[in-house]
């Protein structure tokens, strides 16, 4: 090992544990013990993380310089508790979690036993293999820590390739809704526009999607609402007031009605940012609101509602 390096102990080869502990690895640290349980897992750690033996987690926490915590977010309260209840944490220890919902006040527990804690959350979405080492060279860790702590945060980060954006702990609750609400929601609208495709015949929904929305999301990411086009932007309320329809017919005869609420709410949240921003005047907005809130009276009798 190079000096300064550690030794790192996985606990929870998921998608995002794997690949970490294979960055930290890559990085010149020794991974020193990974926990898995689902077949899934241990193929995971097996693929990632060659010959890291797959330990019970005291063990991998006793044997540990860096604790890399890798679990659900709703795990994670429990798990650093009921280490502490067993004396498990180390005085010095680096104790981070890669959790984006939690700061570092989840893990009270290891400080109060004079750890080191740190919040490392990767701003990336993972499949768990090893295309996603080249996808940390572009990705943003949502990093929070004591103020004295931060360097050895930014450094960890930095290490695997990575950059650094200090969170405060009591923004990272809406730091996590912003990404979730960005990439999950995101997954889900491609999803049920290429079932509407698919339910019309298309043969491929994402030869025909694939295109339009790479160009919508880089001319959003650069340009921010300015790239908005589209009939609610345009003012156009009877193409809206067509869709809606259209929607709701679609949700009876197939009994997705989630589409067309996720149309209506959309479309609502589309025409107030365009009103306040200005782009739409104030005729338009009302005229797409119209459009939104009219109903055939027969969207109550979808089985999804």
């Amino acid at each position: 090992m190079k000096p300064g390096r550690l030794g790192v102990g996985i606990i929870g080869a998921g998608k995002v544990g794997a690949v970490l502990g294979a960055a930290l690895r890559a990085a010149g640290h020794a991974v020193v013990g990974v926990s898995a349980v689902s077949q899934a897992s241990l193929d995971r750690a097996e693929l990632l993380l060659p010959g890291v033996p797959v330990l019970e987690i005291p063990d991998i926490v006793d044997r540990s310089e860096l604790v890399l915590l890798a679990v659900p977010d709703d795990a994670l309260p429990d798990l650093v508790a009921g280490l502490a209840k067993t004396g498990a944490w180390q005085t010095g220890q680096l104790v981070a979690h890669t959790s984006g919902r939690y700061g570092v006040s989840v893990l009270a527990p290891v400080k109060a036993a004079g750890g080191i804690v740190l919040a490392l959350h990767p701003a990336m979405t993972f499949t768990g293999m090893s295309l996603d080492l080249t996808r940390l060279v572009d990705c943003t860790f949502g990093i929070t820590a004591e103020a004295a702590m931060l360097p050895i945060a930014q450094a960890l980060v930095v290490e695997m390739g990575a950059e650094p954006v200090v969170i405060a702990e009591a923004d990272r609750v809406l730091y996590h809704a912003a990404l979730a609400h960005s990439a999950n929601h995101l997954v889900t609208i491609v999803a049920q526009a290429a079932q509407i495709l698919g339910d019309i015949g298309v043969e491929s929904p994402n030869q025909v999607l694939g295109p339009l929305l790479r160009a919508a999301l880089e001319n959003a990411l650069a340009g921010g609402e300015s790239a908005l086009t589209g009939p609610v932007a345009r003012g156009d309320a009877g193409t809206v007031q067509a869709h809606t329809q259209a929607l709701r017919e679609h949700a009876l005869d197939t009994g997705s009605a989630d589409i067309v609420e996720a149309y209506l709410a959309l479309s609502a949240a589309t025409a107030a940012r365009a009103a306040r921003r200005g782009k739409l005047s104030a005729e338009a907005y009302l005229g797409i609101q119209a459009a939104l809130s009219e109903d055939d009276g027969h969207a109550a009798d979808s089985p999804e509602n």
